[in-house]
Parts: structure tokens; sequence; C-alpha cells
């Protein structure tokens, strides 16, 4: 399988720590995040991984290189001096000639404790071009922002203000899987363009799959989602190691 990991972003709630660390690098217990990230994918159906990067994409290239200490082939899709938003990343990536058929797209400060190949295989199985999988979250872990049922999304609607339609309990898990075919139908080359967008239309078009995750998920986007993930890094040290 290939993964896309975004990790271009600004990383604003982490600054001061991300105005020199590319959030992705952030340190865990004195190892950057990549580094879980990277084996856990190795571990669980990945072979090919391509970052988007950004502001400071050169730690990045400089750290994981190639991808083979963790058994992976990485390439890299700069998105240069003007971001152009998630869904804009994955379009530099196509035309670039760095995307497969169909993918994965996973954030870069988003660790998910779960088999990816469960996604892969289910994605295949279907005709949709989009499959997300979704979390029952009961607003616990953060604000719900997709309403799911009998494997599809009826409807994805990014949390605005912090607060979410009535009903929504499952909530976008941080990784989805994509044909390259609707990037390149929906994503002009050249604009910016951000995969919530996406995913919202392709819900209300009913062209967007869910895939139930059981598992918690973790992030190190805010000093809190850091510390949770760390803790649980300390408890699970040998599923983690290369």
């Amino acid at each position: 399988m290939q993964c896309v990991i975004l990790a271009g972003g600004l990383g604003t709630r982490m600054r001061p720590l991300t105005e020199t660390v590319p959030k992705t690098l952030l340190p865990v217990s004195g190892t950057p995040f990549a580094h879980y990230q990277l084996s856990w994918l190795a571990r669980h159906g990945v072979r090919e991984v391509v970052y988007c990067v950004a502001v400071l994409g050169d730690q990045v290239r400089d750290y994981v290189g190639d991808g083979s200490r963790w058994g992976l082939a990485v390439r890299y899709a700069e998105d240069g001096d003007e971001l152009r938003g998630t869904a804009g990343a994955l379009r530099r990536a196509l035309d670039a000639g760095l995307l497969h058929d169909w993918f994965l797209v996973l954030y870069g400060d988003s660790f998910l404790p779960f088999d990816f190949r469960r996604l892969g295989t289910a994605f295949q199985g279907q005709s949709r071009p989009a499959m997300m999988a979704v979390h029952h979250n009961h607003g616990r872990w953060d604000t719900g922002n997709v309403y799911y049922a009998d494997g599809i999304v009826h409807l994805y609607r990014k949390a605005v203000g912090g607060e979410s339609l009535p009903g929504m309990d499952y909530i976008d898990y941080g990784v989805t899987a994509l044909r390259a075919g609707i990037v390149a139908e929906r994503v002009a080359p050249g604009t910016k363009h951000d995969l919530s967008a996406l995913y919202h239309n392709l819900s209300r078009e009913g062209r967007l799959a869910g895939l139930e995750v059981t598992q918690r998920f973790y992030e190190i986007g805010s000093p809190a989602g850091l510390r949770d993930f760390e803790s649980w890094a300390a408890e699970h040290s040998v599923e983690l190691a290369v």
C-alpha cells in the first residue's frame, strides 16, 4: 500500500516549538514523532510513503531520508512557498507522478493504532472513490463531524466553532483511502483546496464510504494530545520498535 503523509502545515497550536521544528518531528520521549508513525505504518501493510512537505520540509527529508530504516520507500512532494491546502498538496503529488491509482492519506501529526490493511482491503472491495475511517466518538476525543451508517458516510462536515450538527456521534479517524482519479477530477492544478471540502461534497453525493474503527486515535497537534500519545507510546514500546 501507498500512504501519503500530509506534513506541510504550520503547526500553530504547538508554537513556539514548531517555529524551528516541523510538527511531525516533535520529540516524543526524545524521539521524533515520525519514527513512531513510520514504524507503525511499516508493520501494518504500508510499503511506500509520499511526504507532502512545505515549511521546514528539509528537516523531514534529512531525518526520514529514503525510508529504508523503516523498510519503506519514501518520496517527497514540495508544496513550495505558497501553501495550497491539504487537497492542493495531493494535486501537486499527482502532477509530479508520485501517486498510485489509489492510496491512503494520513496527517503528519496523527497516530492511529489500527491495522491499515483493513482500510485497504475494504476500500478495494467497493466502488466509491473514497473511504474514510471513522470512530464512534460520542464527543469524547473531539467534536463529531460525521453521520455514518451501514458503511457509508452520509454527511461529513467539519465542525465550525467547535460545534457539530445534532446526532454527529462519529468523527473522521484521520485516514482516508482515495482514488487518484477523484483528485484529478475535483482539485484543479495550481489552486488552493482543502480535503474537508472534498470530503463534504463526496458525502453529499453518496460517494464517500466509511469504515468504523474502534481504537481511539492520537494526535500531537496540541500539548494535551502530545502528552496522551507519549503515555501510550511508553506502554507500547515493543509494538513500535523497528
